[in-house]
């Protein structure tokens, strides 16, 4: 069957890393900022290997450089996402990017965020929720600056607080004050580990951070020890395979281990990452699982109502989710 009308969830998207190619080209031009390196003659986003695609990544945020701008991203990727059966999103947001950190700056890049995401419901029927991110190769002291941010904006448009960023920076337990002081303003919790690193990436950002999700996580699978607490205390895992195989974590969709994963019980989802980057879309996603582990109506059913549970929205939206999921609009 066709999965692009499949009503979806998903809650691993970088807004700045779902900005088609042609939005940044067309915003690069206007400011008459030469960024034609990071592109390659196709048009695509280029870059060797995951540094390289960070420093890809930041080039191409560097156009991004206003409230306005930002208001026209998040239409541009809802429209995107919408377009492949997603009804329910949650996006990283960094400050970094929205105002240099400077609390006031944020304020009305975040406002300007929300906003657009409530015109997209209006247009699209897609609902979108706030997640804040720190840097983690920005360093813990950046990092407390960004939780202070979400601290103060925390509402019914930003839910959660995460660290995304290279792994191979530091422990998590450098980031724990930022963790710390996001939790008690009542904000929803996530990281990105066990992409690169080891299983061990994981236990410490259990430990430390004390998150309920996980980005990625997948590496984790060779730990069975490890895979038995996380099953045991309901994390969820953020899963993004295209992403993954792309990237090279894994050969190949078949060997990839979401199945596995699953299998043994731990609470899997499905996102796209930074879709352009990764030639993906959440449709692309479902087909690639559907061939790969021959999963069904049924197995994809399932994966949503684990990410809706999963969701940092508040009850009345994932009541009014879990309605569309079901009815299948």
């Amino acid at each position: 069957m066709s999965w692009s009308s499949f009503p979806k969830v998903e809650l691993h998207l970088h807004l700045e890393g779902g900005a088609p190619p042609a939005f940044i080209r067309g915003l690069a031009k206007e400011k008459s900022v030469d960024i034609s390196k990071i592109f390659t003659e196709d048009g695509s986003y280029a870059y060797r290997d995951f540094v390289h695609f960070l420093s890809v990544y930041e080039a191409a945020t560097s156009v991004l450089q206003s409230p306005e701008d930002f208001r026209r991203l998040t239409l541009a990727v809802l429209e995107e996402s919408a377009s492949h059966g997603v009804v329910y999103s949650e996006t990283f947001l960094s400050p970094d990017f929205c105002g240099g950190r400077d609390l006031a700056a944020w304020r009305d890049y975040l406002a300007a965020i929300a906003d657009a995401a409530y015109e997209a419901e209006r247009k699209f029927g897609i609902t979108l929720r706030g997640i804040v991110t720190c840097i983690r190769h920005f360093g813990p002291e950046k990092a407390r600056e960004t939780a202070i941010c979400a601290a103060e904006t925390v509402g019914p448009f930003l839910r959660g607080f995460g660290m995304a960023g290279d792994e191979n920076i530091g422990t998590p337990a450098d980031y724990a004050w930022s963790f710390d002081c996001a939790r008690e303003a009542g904000l929803g919790l996530t990281s990105h580990a066990c992409e690169w690193r080891g299983p061990d990436e994981v236990r410490q950002t259990l430990d430390a951070l004390k998150v309920s999700r996980i980005g990625h996580g997948v590496r984790a699978h060779t730990d069975d020890a490890l895979i038995e607490r996380v099953a045991a205390e309901g994390i969820v895992f953020e899963v993004c395979p295209v992403s993954n195989v792309t990237l090279g974590v894994f050969p190949s969709m078949a060997k990839h281990p979401i199945a596995k994963l699953r299998d043994k019980g731990v609470k899997v989802t499905v996102s796209t990452d930074d879709p352009p980057f990764f030639h993906t879309t959440m449709t692309r996603e479902y087909e690639a699982l559907e061939q790969a582990f021959r999963w069904g109506e049924e197995d994809f059913a399932a994966l949503n109502e684990t990410a809706i549970a999963a969701a940092f929205c508040d009850e009345e939206t994932r009541a009014k989710i879990r309605q569309r999921l079901t009815s299948g609009t």
